[in-house]
C-alpha cells in the first residue's frame, strides 16, 4: 500500500476496533456526560469553616485517645460475630443458588433482585419487625449476600476445566463428578472470594450501626457526630487494625472458634409475633388501593409519593458523577502502590493510604465529608469517588506490578503514560463496569444522610411508617441497579480477563 494511502487509511486517536480503544471512547463519553450535567448538582459548601473542622479531625487522627473509648472490645466482637455469621448464612443460601444459577431464569431474577437492594435498606425494612435485635442484622447481610455469593460461585463454577469431568467413567453420580472432579479445581477461588466478602461483611457490619445496631458504627457515629473526634479517631484506627490483621485472627484453623464462640454474642433474639409479621407482610407493605383493585385510587397513590422523579434524577446524576471520579481517582492513585514508581517507603505510604481508602465505607466517609462541608452532593461524591476509586487503584497497581517494562530509559511520566497506562487500561475500564452497580447501590443509601436521592425518601419513609411508600421506593431502587447492571454489562467488553475475584 502505498504511503499516503496508509496514512489515511491509519485510524485516528480513538478510531478502531481494539478493547482498549473500544472502552476508552465510552470512558470519555462517561467524562463529557458528567460534564454536561455537573451544573445540575448540588454541589454547595454549606459549612462556615471546613478547614477548621479538618484540622481537628486530623488532630483526633493523630492522637487518639484510646483511654476514653467506652467499650470497644464488645462493639468489636458484635461487628465481627454479626459479619462472620451474615456470610456463613448467605453461604449456605447462596452456594445451592449457585448450582442452578445458570439453568434458572427465575433464580437469576430472584438473586439480582435481592443483591440490588443495600445492605442498610434491608436492614431497615426488617426492624420494623424484629426492631434491635441479632434477627435484623443478620437477614440484612444474609439475604442479599445469598444473591452475591449464588452468581459469582455460578460464574466461577462455570470456568472450571471440563476434561477432568469427561475423563471419569460412565455412570458416576453428578454429586460424585462435583465434589471430586470440579470443586478441587475451583476451592481456592471460592475460598478467595468468600474472603474478600467477608471483609465487606466487616464493612457492612460497621454501616449497621448507622441504623441503631450497635456495632462499631454506632459509636463512630455518635463520637463524630458529637465532635469527639480523639474518640472518633482511636475507633477508627481500631477498625483500620481489625481489617488489617484479618489474616490473623480470621485464619480458617480459627474459624470454627470463632463461629461457635461468636454465636453467644448475637442476642438478644426476639420474640416473633406470626400475626405481626403476617400483617406487615400482606398488608403493611401494599398500598390500600392496590390491595382493593382501585386502580384509579393507585394513580393518585403514586401522586402523593414526593419528588420521585427529581429522586430518581440525583440518584443517577450522583451515580454518573461517582462512576467518572472513581475513574480519575484511579488514574491519578495507582502509581503510588506500584513497584514501577517511587521508592519503598513511597510505595508503604501509597498501600496504606489506598487500603484505608478502600476499607472506610463509602457511607462513613459521606458522613465525615459531610460534617466539613454540609449537606450537599459534593460530600456524596467525594465519598463515592475515593472509595470505589482507591479499590480500582489498587487492583490497578497490582496488575501493573505483574508486567515487564520494555522501555527501561523512560522516566516516570514516559512509564505511566507510554509503556504500562496503555497495557492496564482496558483492564481498569473494565474494573470500573463492573463497580458501576455497586456506585449505584451505594448512592442510593448515601440519601440516609440528608442528600436527596431515593434513599433520603426510603429513610424517611420508614420513620413516618408509611411502609407502603417505604417498599415501593425500594422496588424503585432495585429497578435502578438492575438496569445500571445491564448497562454496564452491555458496555463491559468480554474479551478483557479479570482475575481477582475482588473485582466482583
Amino acid at each position: 500500500m502505498p504511503r499516503a494511502e496508509a496514512i489515511s487509511a491509519a485510524p485516528g486517536g480513538l478510531r478502531g476496533d481494539s478493547p482498549g480503544l473500544r472502552l476508552a471512547r465510552r470512558s470519555l463519553t462517561l467524562i463529557a456526560a458528567c460534564v454536561v450535567l455537573l451544573p445540575l448538582a448540588d454541589m454547595a459548601v454549606i459549612t462556615r469553616d471546613p478547614w477548621s473542622e479538618l484540622g481537628r479531625m486530623l488532630s483526633g487522627m493523630a492522637w487518639p485517645h484510646w483511654w476514653s473509648l467506652p467499650s470497644p472490645i464488645g462493639a468489636i466482637a458484635l461487628t465481627v460475630a454479626v459479619a462472620l455469621w451474615g456470610t456463613l448464612l448467605g453461604i449456605l443460601l447462596g452456594f445451592p443458588l449457585a448450582l442452578v444459577f445458570s439453568r434458572s431464569r427465575l433464580v437469576r431474577a430472584g438473586c439480582a433482585f435481592v443483591r440490588a437492594i443495600h445492605e442498610l435498606f434491608w436492614a431497615l425494612l426488617f426492624l420494623q419487625v424484629f426492631g434491635l435485635t441479632a434477627v435484623t442484622a443478620l437477614a440484612a447481610l444474609a439475604i442479599p449476600y445469598a444473591g452475591i455469593f449464588a452468581k459469582v460461585y455460578a460464574e466461577i463454577l462455570e470456568q472450571t476445566p471440563p476434561a477432568p469431568r469427561d475423563a471419569l467413567p460412565p455412570g458416576v453420580g453428578r454429586v460424585s463428578r462435583f465434589v471430586y472432579a470440579e470443586l478441587p479445581l475451583v476451592w481456592e477461588r471460592l475460598a478467595a472470594y468468600t474472603r474478600y466478602r467477608f471483609e465487606c461483611a466487616m464493612r457492612a457490619s460497621v454501616l449497621l450501626g448507622f441504623v441503631g445496631l450497635p456495632t462499631l458504627g454506632f459509636h463512630l457515629e455518635s463520637a463524630f457526630r458529637e465532635g469527639r473526634y480523639h474518640e472518633a479517631g482511636a475507633l477508627l484506627w481500631l477498625f483500620y487494625l481489625l481489617i488489617a490483621s484479618l489474616g490473623v485472627w480470621g485464619h480458617r484453623r480459627l474459624l470454627p472458634l470463632l463461629v461457635v464462640g461468636s454465636a453467644f454474642l448475637l442476642g438478644p433474639w426476639p420474640r416473633i409475633d406470626g400475626d405481626l409479621l403476617w400483617r406487615f407482610v400482606s398488608r403493611d407493605l401494599w398500598p390500600a388501593p392496590l390491595r382493593e383493585g382501585d386502580w384509579a385510587g393507585l394513580l393518585a397513590w403514586l401522586g402523593e409519593i414526593p419528588e420521585l422523579l427529581p429522586a430518581i434524577g440525583n440518584t443517577l446524576l450522583l451515580g454518573l458523577m461517582g462512576t467518572v471520579g472513581a475513574l480519575l481517582v484511579a488514574l491519578a492513585l495507582w502509581p503510588l502502590a506500584s513497584r514501577h514508581f517511587g521508592n519503598r517507603a513511597t510505595r508503604l505510604g501509597g498501600r496504606g493510604l489506598l487500603i484505608a481508602l478502600r476499607s472506610t465505607p463509602e457511607l462513613m466517609l459521606a458522613f465525615i465529608f459531610l460534617l466539613l462541608l454540609g449537606p450537599s452532593m459534593l460530600p456524596a461524591w467525594l465519598a463515592l469517588a475515593l472509595h470505589n476509586g482507591a479499590l480500582i487503584a489498587f487492583l490497578a497497581a497490582r496488575h501493573a506490578d505483574a508486567l515487564q517494562p520494555g522501555m527501561p530509559g523512560l522516566n516516570a511520566s514516559g512509564r505511566y503514560a507510554y509503556e504500562l497506562l496503555p497495557r492496564i487500561y482496558p483492564g481498569l475500564l473494565a474494573l470500573l463496569f463492573y463497580r458501576a452497580e455497586v456506585i449505584i447501590r451505594e448512592t442510593a443509601i448515601l440519601g440516609m444522610l440528608g442528600i436527596a436521592t431515593l434513599g433520603f425518601h426510603i429513610d424517611s419513609s420508614f420513620a413516618y411508617l408509611m411502609f407502603d411508600q417505604a417498599f415501593f421506593l425500594l422496588l424503585v431502587t432495585a429497578a435502578l441497579n438492575l438496569g445500571v447492571d445491564a448497562l454496564s454489562r452491555r458496555f463491559r467488553p468480554r474479551d478483557v480477563v479479570l482475575d481477582d475475584p475482588c473485582s466482583r
